[in-house]
């Protein structure tokens, strides 16, 4: 199996978002263990699904991700209990990327004086594998869900064999997580 279009890939993704500029706000907040409130498999098939790529082999923009939640709402303080809750019994860790609830926007956003300006004060989806907790928009991994609906994310995962492994164990916690195939947008958003 000749694996040089996966490191073409690889290869031309680095590129890009080294040519971007700028590191995303999730690249910057990676590490967060906070949560805050702002009072104001390869089968050996080499498939473009199994390896991350959604669509057309010439769209590098997206990605096929598998995309956990335990639970969905549109009360951010009870959905950020309930992560808090989850954190402790399943040990995954809360990764905010340093964004906050701001109340006066009613929307989940980095802080207005965040050092990334053209995302400071608005939302900033997570967008890559990660195995955390948080609060995220839904309509950013299952476009038809309501524009508000806040999702309380488990994880991120690059093969559903990896998602499905992961849900097994979550179902005896949560009995309510359920897995997305989503199709996200991981090109530049600078």
């Amino acid at each position: 199996m000749n694996n040089l279009p996966i490191r073409l890939i690889y290869v031309l993704s680095i590129v890009f978002f080294v040519a971007c500029g700028a590191s995303s706000p999730e690249q910057n907040k990676a590490g967060t263990d906070s949560v805050k409130v702002d009072t104001s498999t390869n089968t050996g098939t080499n498939s473009k699904e199994e390896n991350g790529i959604a669509g057309d082999s010439s769209d590098f923009n997206n990605a096929t991700y598998y995309v956990l939640v335990a639970d969905t709402g549109r009360d951010y303080s009870s959905l950020r209990q309930k992560m808090i809750d989850l954190k402790t019994k399943s040990k995954i860790p809360i990764d905010t990327m340093g964004r906050i609830y701001n109340k006066k926007k009613k929307l989940i956003a980095l802080p207005d004086n965040d050092k990334d300006e053209i995302y400071a004060g608005e939302y900033f989806p997570r967008r890559f594998p990660s195995e955390n907790l948080s609060l995220e928009y839904l309509n950013f991994y299952q476009k038809q869900a309501g524009e508000k609906t806040i999702a309380l994310v488990t994880g991120i995962y690059e093969t559903e064999k990896s998602a499905d492994s992961v849900l097994t164990v979550l179902r005896k916690i949560e009995p309510r997580v359920f897995k997305i195939k989503a199709d996200i947008y991981v090109g530049c958003m600078h």
